[in-house]
């Protein structure tokens, strides 16, 4: 066996690749990440895949994908190696088994020969009291635990190694004891007791020699040297088996780290009726991926403070494991939309242009090369709080709506469509004869405009944008829109919105 002592941090993100990243697993990938950059220790990557009939094709690859986006960089793992690998599981088959018969010849597990039909027999009557329990153990040997009766718990030791020898199919299981109480402290929840007559006698080794997920964890855990275990809260419940089988192995228990669960603000345990609960749709819908760090970086963690901003740097520095909220915590879309909205207006003008211009082009497709996509941006980036906003925002530029002319009447401009008409006929004038089409030059023109004429400012730009956008609501204004366009299509629209004016009288 390998010996535990070591003076320095690690953990691990173990995920299987049975889908996408939610955003639960992403928050414990990334206190995980937290717990050992702030403590000077390694983060450890590790693929669980033992689970074969849940895997999922391109899984493993959503999972490096994920974790290089938000920069989340592991110091081990399957693509970088490290001195403790395989660090796939399905590569680490032939650790199991001589661990799970150490257990047996020591008196804490036990071989139990139950045929899947004797399972079965006691699964319908559990099932139908709402007692079933999924153990993971599947196999020919048979996959349930709860309500298991223990039938083979204490078959001699002689006829079991016998049985065993001579092929007959068997699984493992974990002797619990029967009476008595399991102890464990966790760095979140504290003090933790268990009656050990709640605890199932649960399988550790499958009859295809496939470990179970509890046990596969504890043993890899411990020869990778694992010192912090950080995981969702509902495994609370099966930390008393883990903490069994380390006292079981004679080996020194990682600290437990139990987060709150994410809720919607429903609060009900966070699903897809609340929105997108993975990172990658969660990027689809528009937000950046720092945003999405910081944000879940606040799900059941406090810094202390008022600051809400951290970037990754940021976080390693500030992060505590004592900052662990107990309490469920909520994903907020519109909290997210605002730190969104944040990170997108502290880009640099170029920067957002490159993360918008994929949006701009969904909604302008083959438009846009007769546009300046640089002022577009400068136009949309004080505005915008997620990036599927824009090309609802931007799809008048490609075509422009039939709109109503009411849309010319403004109570606070004080205009209506006459006096749009005539606004709106001037404007065509003075922006044919303009020398430079530039945000300066435009706007001089048509405040230059107004003053002249004895008008606000408002009574000659709302005519104007109404007339080049034909929507009440735009990213930015006449001046704007106008740059935006540029001269032709800019006077092809006014000259179309007046004689649409003129037609109406």
């Amino acid at each position: 066996m390998v010996p535990t002592t070591t003076s320095s941090v690690r953990t691990r993100f173990a995920p299987s690749p049975t889908g996408f990243m939610h955003v639960g697993n992403l928050r414990t990938a990334l206190y995980e990440y937290l717990i050992a950059r702030s403590l000077g220790g390694t983060f450890v990557l590790r693929i669980e895949d033992t689970d074969r009939g849940r895997l999922v094709d391109g899984a493993v690859d959503a999972v490096y994908r994920t974790l290089a986006r938000v920069g989340l960089r592991h110091d081990e793992g399957p693509d970088v190696g490290g001195d403790f690998g395989p660090y796939v599981q399905s590569e680490r088959l032939h650790l199991y088994r001589p661990h799970a018969e150490a257990l047996v010849a020591a008196g804490h597990a036990y071989r139990c020969f139950c045929t899947k039909e004797r399972l079965e027999s006691l699964r319908a009557p559990a099932a139908s009291a709402g007692a079933a329990e999924d153990d993971g153990s599947g196999a020919a040997a048979g996959a349930f635990s709860a309500g298991y009766d223990r039938h083979c718990r204490d078959l001699p030791a002689e006829e079991s190694a016998r049985r065993a020898a001579a092929g007959e199919p068997h699984v493992i299981r974990q002797r619990m004891p029967l009476e008595g109480t399991t102890v464990f402290e966790d760095a979140v929840y504290g003090r933790i007791e268990v009656d050990d007559a709640e605890l199932e006698d649960q399988v550790l080794l499958k009859s295809d020699g496939f470990p179970t997920y509890n046990f596969a964890n504890v043993v890899d855990d411990h020869l990778m040297r694992i010192t912090h275990v950080v995981r969702g809260s509902e495994y609370l419940s099966s930390t008393p088996k883990y903490q069994l089988l380390y006292e079981a192995f004679g080996w020194k228990p990682p600290v437990y780290v139990h987060l709150p669960v994410v809720n919607g603000a429903d609060g009900k345990k966070l699903s897809k009726r609340h929105g997108a609960v993975s990172f990658e749709g969660l990027v689809d819908e528009g937000y950046l991926p720092e945003a999405i760090v910081n944000c879940i970086a606040l799900l059941g963690w406090s810094p202390g403070g008022t600051q809400e901003i951290f970037t990754l740097d940021g976080l390693c520095r500030a992060f505590r494991i004592d900052g662990i909220s107990r309490s469920p915590a909520v994903l907020d879309y519109d909290r997210l939309r605002w730190f969104n909205g944040e990170y997108l207006r502290a880009l640099a003008p170029e920067a957002f242009l490159a993360v918008a211009s994929s949006w701009i082009a969904r909604a302008l497709p083959g438009a846009g090369a007769g546009l300046d996509l640089s002022r577009l941006a400068a136009a949309l980036q004080p505005r915008v709080t997620q990036l599927s906003q824009i090309p609802g925002m931007v799809s008048f530029l490609k075509e422009l709506p039939d709109y109503d002319l009411r849309l010319f009447a403004n109570e606070k401009m004080k205009t209506d469509p006459a006096l749009a008409a005539a606004m709106l006929g001037l404007a065509e004038k003075e922006l044919a004869g303009l020398g430079e089409w530039t945000h300066d030059a435009l706007h001089a023109a048509l405040t230059g405009l107004a003053q002249r004429e004895g008008r606000k400012n408002g009574q000659v730009m709302w005519p104007v944008r109404i007339a080049v956008s034909g929507t009440e609501v735009t990213p930015g204004g006449a001046i704007e829109i106008l740059a935006v366009l540029g001269r032709d299509e800019s006077l092809r629209r006014i000259g179309m919105a007046r004689r649409k004016l003129a037609d109406a009288r």
